[in-house]
């Protein structure tokens, strides 16, 4: 990957707990789908993770109001109804607020989603656009990128089903210029849960196999590194960019340390991260809630490994 003249951003920023401001999640819509902006090439995959909680519901609105405004697929990172993910929470909570962009969104659970009846309101909630037969995991095309949503509360390993079905999906999509996947928690991250080996499995593979892009949230937080292969080491060439978008609403966490290889930072800021995906190319831009000033855009290639 080259990255190309324009990137934004700040990596100092200051420490807080909790945000009652408003955020949104944006999500694509679920199944296998190509959506294409009018005339042109590129398409739109927007939205973000930690969403929907009742007790701090401005958040919530303030990210959903964001995806009013913006045409094209939705994200969800996970988390999408606080505490519990219960049928009442994904009603009261999430439903009011980027619930109205359901039919456009694609999402990936997370441990909350997971807490009440192993996640059976999350599937029920978003029915098919959640992927078959409540596995969690499931890819589709977006003009020409591959795009793949997994489950990071079930076996990930290197002989998992899963890990099977996604060699098997990215061998079968070879000739996509590109490949973004997405899931809940982070591989590696400078926010309080901290870097997760839990799908470095997932991500040795995705990077074998050439992937460009991987989101993620779990921690509360803005965050994009620099390209990197599976082991944590920088390869502007062949590896990985990844973008931690825990800002949908649902409060903000401090940071440790800072990670290797984490450029940009930011936990004062509700918004989405908006992706424009063109053929051979990806430009990112977070858009700040109404009030916020935290703004972070660039571009890239994708990787020449496909």
């Amino acid at each position: 990957m080259s990255c190309s003249a324009l990137v934004t951003g700040s990596d100092e920023v200051p420490m807080y707990k909790t945000l009652t401001i408003g955020a949104v999640v944006l999500l694509a819509a679920g199944g296998r789908s190509r959506m294409r902006a009018a005339g042109d090439d590129a398409v739109v995959f927007v939205g973000a993770g930690d969403i929907a909680n009742c007790e701090i519901l401005g958040g919530a609105r303030a990210t959903a109001s964001l995806l009013d405004q913006i045409d094209g697929a939705i994200f969800t990172l996970g988390d999408h109804a606080y505490q519990h993910g219960s049928e009442k929470e994904f009603k009261d909570c999430y439903e009011p607020t980027w619930g109205r962009h359901k039919a456009r969104t694609h999402p990936t659970v997370g441990n909350h989603d997971m807490i009440t009846d192993h996640g059976r309101p999350y599937f029920k909630y978003f029915g098919e656009n959640a992927g078959p037969d409540e596995r969690g995991y499931y890819s589709f095309d977006l003009g020409a990128w591959h795009i793949i949503s997994l489950n990071s509360f079930i076996d990930a390993g290197g002989h998992s089903p899963q890990v099977k079905w996604l060699r098997d999906d990215l061998a079968a999509h070879q000739t996509n210029d590109c490949v973004l996947a997405y899931w809940h928690v982070a591989r590696f991250s400078s926010g309080a849960h901290g870097s997760d080996p839990t799908m470095g499995d997932v991500w040795r593979v995705l990077f074998e196999a050439g992937a460009d892009v991987v989101l993620s949230s779990h921690d509360h937080d803005y965050e994009r590194f620099a390209p990197q292969d599976n082991k944590g080491k920088p390869d502007p060439e062949r590896g990985i960019r990844e973008f931690i978008v825990g800002t949908g609403g649902g409060g903000v966490y401090e940071f440790k340390r800072p990670a290797a290889n984490s450029e940009v930072r930011n936990n004062t800021t509700y918004g989405v991260l908006k992706l424009t995906l063109s053929p051979g190319r990806y430009a990112w831009e977070f858009i700040p809630t109404a009030g916020q000033k935290f703004h972070d855009e660039g571009s890239a290639a994708c990787s020449p490994a496909r």
